[in-house]
């Protein structure tokens, strides 16, 4: 079973910038997720096997950005820009597919999450 560890969360102020990680064995499209109104995780972006394919929700498109680094087993979310509404706590996913996805059901494993919090 694919472990999922996630690191880089922490305090900022409103209009500052956090990059989290996800630390993955193997080749798994990754996702990140936060719960959402009437949703336990919902869906921020997610990024393929391809590391060209990305996608991202609505919410976040301009303001974050997806990548991995395949040699360091790292995917990143690199967050600009926060709002204090985007404070949560911040999971990442493995999903056992080749393209990105934003549905939650497809991914199988999770990690602890981290705590993002953002100040106004």
């Amino acid at each position: 079973q694919v472990q999922l560890v996630e690191s880089g969360g922490g305090l900022v102020q409103a209009g500052g910038s956090l990059r989290l990680s996800c630390a993955v064995s193997g080749r798994y499209v990754m996702g990140w997720f936060r719960p959402s109104p009437g949703k336990e995780r919902g869906a921020v972006a997610a990024i393929g096997l391809q590391s060209d394919n990305r996608t991202y929700a609505d919410s976040v498109k301009g303001g974050f950005t997806l990548s991995r680094d395949y040699a360091k087993k790292m995917v990143y979310l690199q967050m600009d820009s926060l709002k204090p509404e985007e404070r949560a706590v911040y999971y990442c996913g493995a999903a056992r597919r080749y393209t990105a996805t934003l549905v939650v059901k497809e991914y199988v494993n999770w990690g602890q999450g981290t705590q993002v919090t953002v100040s106004s």
